[in-house]
């Protein structure tokens, strides 16, 4: 486990030394809360996958993504729960999709392994990925973060949020490890952010 840490550690900083030099798409991102009626206080949380059985030979690559945003939470004011993590105040759940969308519109499923929906007050309001085929046709890599944090006692949702960002396939920025950072930087960027309305993030 130890080794597998190391290793996402690693991969993680040379994503986001990459991230400096390569250019990288903007991110659509929308969130979902209540902060304003009920502020969200920080405490430890546990990050897991919603992962099919498929899932589980990529496990390096959803170490990337959990790591990605523990740190982020870790940013804005999160712990990790270490014991006991049956504890922690919230248990955060995330879902990753990737898509290829070809020139002419057509958007076909990679399977990463990844499966079901975060759901939720938020989900199907104003979450469609955008589509811009303008310019020379190329096909694109189409990547979607979902993440849900709730209430581990009793199960509330405190904040969902979702963001998709759409690269050239086989640039950089459509790496699983770029992405990752991206995606998540983008989401948890000034958290929890305005609730209900899209923004992209350069």
């Amino acid at each position: 486990m130890t080794g597998l840490k190391s290793f996402v550690a690693m991969a993680m900083a040379g994503s986001l030394l990459s991230g400096c030099v390569a250019m990288t798409p903007p991110v659509d991102v929308t969130r979902f809360h209540n902060a304003q009626v009920a502020a969200i206080v920080p405490g430890s949380v546990v990050i897991e996958a919603n992962l099919t059985d498929e899932g589980h030979s990529r496990s390096i690559e959803y170490a990337t993504y959990s790591a990605a945003i523990l740190h982020e939470l870790q940013r804005v004011g999160f712990t990790e729960a270490r014991e006991a993590a049956k504890d922690s105040k919230y248990l955060v759940r995330y879902t990753i999709e990737r898509a290829v969308l070809s020139a002419g519109g057509t958007r076909s499923p990679i399977s990463v392994g990844v499966g079901g929906s975060t759901g939720s007050y938020g989900s199907g309001v104003g979450l469609g990925i955008g589509i811009n085929l303008g310019g020379k046709p190329k096909d694109k890599i189409v990547t979607e973060l979902s993440v849900r944090i709730t209430k581990r006692d009793d199960g509330t949702v405190v904040w969902e949020g979702r963001a998709s960002v759409e690269a050239k396939q086989g640039s950089p920025a459509s790496q699983p490890g770029l992405a990752a950072a991206k995606l998540a930087a983008a989401l948890f960027k000034d958290f929890p952010g305005e609730s209900g309305t899209t923004i992209r993030v350069k």
